[in-house]
C-alpha cells in the first residue's frame, strides 16, 4: 500500500453507505461502494482495495459466500461490520478469515482507528520480506508459511497470530496481548476465543510445529523454534 489507501465498502443500506463514506474519507481514505456481494467480488477482481468493510446480511451473494470469496481472491484485510453482536457470529467470521469484527451501531473513531490498525498492519507485513527457521517459513509479499517443508493456508487471522507469535520467539504474549497484535485490538476477545484460534492454528501446523507453540498456563502462548 503507497499513498491514499482504498477503502472498498460493502453495505446494501445505501444511507449507511454515505455515512461510512464521510466517516472515512475524512480520516484520509479514498472510498469505494459495493451495494452487494457481486458488486463486491466485481470491484475486488477489477482493481483491489487495500481493505473491506463488509456487512453481512445482503441480498444476492450474502456476506457469509462473500467473504469466503474474498479470502480466495484478496489477501487485503477484510473488517465485518454487522448488526450481528453474538459471540458465536464473531467467532464464525473470524474463523472464516476476517481479520477484526465490529458491531453496528459502532462509535466512529474507534472503526476508523481498527482499519487504521488493520492497514498499518498489512502495509508493514508487506516492507518484510521472508523469515525461516527450523520449523517454519514466510514469504511476507506472497503471505505464504510452510510447516517442515509443507505448504499451509491460513486465514488472514491466524497468520497474524502466527507472524505474532514468530516475531516473538522465546517470550510469552498473553491472551490479550496474542489478540491485539494478530487483530489491532484485544476488545471484545476473551481467553477462551484465543484458545480457540490456537487450537485451530495448530491443527493446521501438525507435527512439530504445532508442539512448539507452547502453553504457559494461566498467561498465554510462546512460540519455541528448535535451535539450528
Amino acid at each position: 500500500m503507497a499513498g491514499t489507501p482504498t477503502v472498498l465498502v460493502v453495505e446494501d443500506d445505501a444511507d449507511l453507505r454515505e455515512l461510512l463514506r464521510e466517516v472515512l474519507e475524512r480520516a484520509g481514505m479514498d472510498v469505494r461502494e459495493a451495494g452487494d456481494g457481486r458488486e463486491a467480488l466485481e470491484a475486488v477482481y477489477r482493481d483491489p482495495p487495500d481493505l473491506v468493510v463488509l456487512d453481512l446480511v445482503m441480498p444476492e451473494v450474502d456476506g457469509w459466500e462473500t467473504l469466503a470469496r474474498l479470502r480466495d481472491a484478496t489477501a487485503a484485510p477484510v473488517l465485518v461490520l454487522s448488526a450481528r453482536a453474538g459471540e458465536v457470529d464473531k467467532v464464525r467470521a473470524l474463523r472464516a478469515g476476517a481479520d477484526d469484527y465490529v458491531t453496528k451501531p459502532f462509535g466512529r473513531h474507534e472503526l476508523v482507528a481498527r482499519i487504521e490498525a488493520l492497514l498499518r498492519r498489512a502495509n508493514g507485513g508487506a516492507r518484510r520480506k521472508r523469515y525461516a527457521d527450523p520449523l517454519l517459513a514466510f514469504d511476507f509479499v506472497t503471505r505464504s508459511v510452510t510447516a517442515e517443508g509443507r505448504e499451509v493456508r491460513l486465514t488472514p487471522l491466524e497468520y497474524r497470530m502466527l507472524t505474532a507469535l514468530v516475531e516473538h520467539a522465546g517470550a510469552t504474549l498473553t491472551h490479550a496481548e496474542l489478540l491485539e497484535l494478530a487483530r489491532g485490538t484485544a476488545a471484545g476477545g476473551s481467553p477462551a476465543q484465543v484458545r480457540l484460534y490456537v487450537n485451530y492454528l495448530r491443527r493446521k501446523l501438525g507435527g512439530r510445529t504445532a508442539d512448539a507453540i507452547e502453553t504457559v498456563r494461566g498467561f498465554g502462548y510462546r512460540y519455541r523454534p528448535p535451535a539450528g
